[in-house]
């Protein structure tokens, strides 16, 4: 294995950087999409590309991607890279840490004068977070086809600003269309990102590789009732929408605990009530459900009997409601050579690892249907994650940067 030099002190000091373009006071980090913080965030990255003698080239939805060429450049690219948007008040780990690691695994193969056959290239995507236009990974899905021309056109913000009118003032006006990639325009891709649990913190270990990633499906429900005085209509005479999502959220909860599978979860993240005053009775209860598992079969069984709760609840309490499928998310599988390369890059480090599900959704998601892929985790303190708590000691961050740079190199080589 050829020595590798990761300059430690370079990827803290371009953490904290990228950290100081936040609209929120440190600790916490908030950076939303195309907004005049995330601009400058997406200038620093640039800057750091260029000085470490990449390729760059931007799409029309604003994923940046950076090459180094290798010798045989007309074969498929090795990719990595993750996200530098920042959900409101987060930390300053979760995707910087794919992003400047990536970039620090590339300068260390190049100080090592490691000539890569295939290229590598790192990518920094575009909204992974689902902060301004309320769907993750908005980059990732553009590319893999996910989302259409007719789908990015629609999406609309919380001011009701067109995402292709964004875009377009933030520099991005090439045709939408030429951001989908073919299946195989990459020979593989390795995203390094913290584990955002607490697996490897409780384990002892250093190195997450990954063997699946859990995919999404949300819904959203509005449950119609009718409202009045909280003190003129007795209880007899109510159409109250509010306990009926009281009797979901607890179904919600009971149909994952019993789904038969230790990777379901489901959670309800989101319940507006109208008109949210302590003397008036609901009418109307909008609410949004996270729905996941590695199992899809488990998962959409999940999906049809909240469905079924639903609408059997309402009925009981003479209710009405309406159910929209935002999105439903194919879970992924990872590539088998890429995970056994990183095993075997972790033994040859002396590092010690474990195979993990991500329960948590990232590109990588969406990578999968471009090519092979897989992600490296390393620890989480605590568990913390999307608050300004969320922190990765510098050691297990290099070491992750490390396990990435022999990975990419080693994958640069495949035939």
């Amino acid at each position: 294995m050829m020595t590798l030099t990761i300059d430690s002190d370079r990827i803290e000091s371009e953490l904290k950087h990228l950290a100081t373009f936040s609209d929120a006071p440190p600790p916490a980090i908030t950076r939303v999409l195309f907004t005049e913080t995330e601009l400058r965030a997406r200038n620093y990255i640039r800057e750091l590309m260029k000085s470490a003698n990449l390729e760059i080239r931007e799409d029309a939805v604003g994923n940046i991607f950076g090459r180094w060429i290798g010798s045989q450049h007309n074969l498929p690219a090795v990719a990595t890279g993750s996200h530098i948007d920042a959900i409101p008040f987060s930390g300053m780990y979760d995707g910087t840490v794919g992003v400047i690691g990536a970039i620090e695994a590339v300068r260390a193969l190049q100080d090592a004068n490691n000539n890569p056959q295939r290229s590598i290239e790192i990518i920094m995507f575009t909204s992974e977070e689902p902060t301004r236009f309320g769907l993750g990974c908005l980059g990732s899905r553009a590319m893999a086809g996910v989302l259409s021309k007719d789908d990015l056109l629609a999406l609309r913000d919380a001011d009701d600003m067109q995402f292709d009118e964004v875009r377009q003032q933030a520099g991005y006006t090439q045709s939408l269309e030429t951001v989908i990639m073919l299946q195989g325009t990459y020979h593989a891709f390795v995203e390094l990102h913290i584990e955002q649990g607490t697996r490897l913190e409780n384990s002892g270990n250093t190195i997450g590789i990954v063997t699946a990633i859990a995919a999404p499906a949300t819904l959203r429900i509005v449950i119609q009732g009718d409202g009045g005085h909280a003190g003129a209509v007795l209880m007899p005479n109510r159409r109250d929408a509010l306990p009926a999502v009281a009797e979901i959220v607890l179904a919600v909860e009971k149909i994952a605990q019993l789904s038969g599978s230790p990777d379901s979860v489901a959670t309800v993240g989101l319940v507006d009530v109208y008109p949210n005053a302590v003397n008036s009775i609901p009418s109307r209860v909008l609410l949004e459900i996270d729905i996941r598992d590695i199992d899809l079969e488990t998962r959409d069984a999940m999906v049809v009997e909240i469905q079924s709760t639903v609408n059997a609840v309402c009925e009981n309490r003479q209710l009405s409601s309406e159910i929209t499928i935002l999105n439903a998310d194919k879970p992924c599988h990872a590539g088998a050579t890429i995970v056994e390369t990183v095993e075997a890059v972790t033994k040859e480090l002396n590092y010690s690892s474990q195979k993990l599900v991500s329960r948590a959704y990232h590109d990588a998601l969406f990578m999968a249907q471009i090519c092979p892929t897989s992600m490296i985790f390393v620890p989480s303190e605590n568990g913390y994650s999307h608050r300004p708590e969320e922190f990765t000691s510098l050691e297990d961050i290099t070491k992750g940067v490390k396990v990435l740079a022999h990975t990419l190199a080693h994958l640069s080589t495949q035939t």
